[in-house]
C-alpha cells in the first residue's frame, strides 16, 4: 500500500523550507549535476522533472529540451519555482503515484533525490512506466544504505529508537528494477561526504531533505535535550581535526529504459 501520509508530511517539510532550500541543498546540486551528464543529447524531447522542488534543475532542463514539466507534491515549492522561472515550463502539482499524463506520452523522466521517499517503489515504477513512451528513459538519483552512518551510529549509543530513515540497500534497489518493466542501462554509487559546522547544522539540512520523517519511529516528537546532548557527544568521535563534522551520503544514480513489452 502506498504511504501517502508520509509523502504529504515530507511535502509540508519542504514547503516550510522553500526559501532556504536552495541555500542548503548542497547534496541535490551535486547529484543533480551528475545526472545531467546522463541525459540524451537530442533536444526534440519532452521531459518531466519529477520532484522538481524550487525548479533549479527544471530551468536547466528547459534550456535544453523542447517541452519541460516541473512536477512536485508541494504547491508552495511550485509557486516559488514558477515565480523565479526564466523559461517556458509547465508546473504541475501531482502525486508521483498518480501522474496527470497520458499513457506512452513522455520521452524522459528526470528525478533527483526523490524516490527514496516513495514506498513501495515498485508501484512508482509501474506509474512511471505507464507514462513513458516505449524506449523512454528514467534518469534518477536516490540515497541508499550507508547514508548518514555517522548519525545513526551516534544515536544508537543513546537509545534504540529510530531517528533517521532506513534507506534501501543497493542490491534491493537493483532487484526492484529487475522485477519491473525497466532495464537498468547503467548505475553507480558514490559516497558524498559533506562537512558541517556542528550537529545542529546537519540537523537543519536533514530537515530540508526530509530525512527526519521516520515512519516507524516509536517515540514521536523531538528527542529530549539530554538525549540530543548525548548524541552530539558521540558524534564527536567522527569530528575531523579541522573541527568540522562529516556526514556521508551514499548516492545511487541510474538510467533505466522502458522495455517495449
Amino acid at each position: 500500500m502506498v504511504n501517502t501520509h508520509i509523502r504529504v508530511n515530507i511535502a509540508r517539510s519542504f514547503s516550510s523550507a522553500t526559501h532556504s532550500y536552495d541555500i542548503s541543498a548542497r547534496l541535490q546540486r551535486y547529484t543533480g549535476k551528475h545526472l545531467m551528464s546522463k541525459l540524451p543529447n537530442r533536444t526534440d524531447l519532452n521531459i518531466v522533472d519529477l520532484g522538481c522542488g524550487t525548479g533549479f534543475f527544471t530551468n536547466i532542463l528547459a534550456s535544453k529540451y523542447q517541452q519541460v514539466f516541473g512536477v512536485d507534491l508541494s504547491k508552495k515549492m511550485l509557486h516559488f519555482a514558477e515565480a523565479r522561472s526564466t523559461h517556458d515550463i509547465q508546473w504541475v502539482e501531482a502525486d508521483a503515484y498518480k501522474l496527470p499524463f497520458e499513457n506512452n506520452s513522455i520521452d524522459v523522466i528526470y528525478s533527483n533525490l526523490m524516490i527514496q521517499w516513495c514506498n513501495p517503489l515498485s508501484d512508482l515504477l509501474v506509474e512511471i512506466t505507464r507514462v513513458l513512451k516505449p524506449g523512454g528513459l528514467f534518469v534518477f538519483s536516490t540515497l541508499v544504505d550507508g547514508t548518514l552512518h555517522e548519525l545513526k551510529s551516534s544515536w544508537k549509543q543513546v537509545d534504540d529508537d529510530k531517528h533517521v530513515i532506513d534507506f534501501k540497500k543497493e542490491e534491493t534497489l537493483i532487484q526492484t528494477f529487475e522485477n519491473s518493466p525497466f532495464k537498468l542501462l547503467e548505475n553507480d554509487v558514490k559516497d558524498i561526504v559533506l562537512e558541517y559546522e556542528n550537529v545542529l547544522h546537519l540537523a537543519r539540512e536533514l530537515k530540508g531533505l526530509g530525512a527526519n520523517h521516520v515512519p516507524d519511529k516509536t517515540k514521536k516528537g523531538l528527542a529530549g535535550k539530554d538525549k540530543w546532548k548525548k548524541m552530539t557527544k558521540h558524534y564527536q568521535d567522527f569530528q575531523e581535526p579541522s573541527g568540522v563534522y562529516p556526514a556521508t551520503y551514499c548516492a545511487f544514480s541510474g538510467i533505466a529504459v522502458k522495455l517495449n513489452v
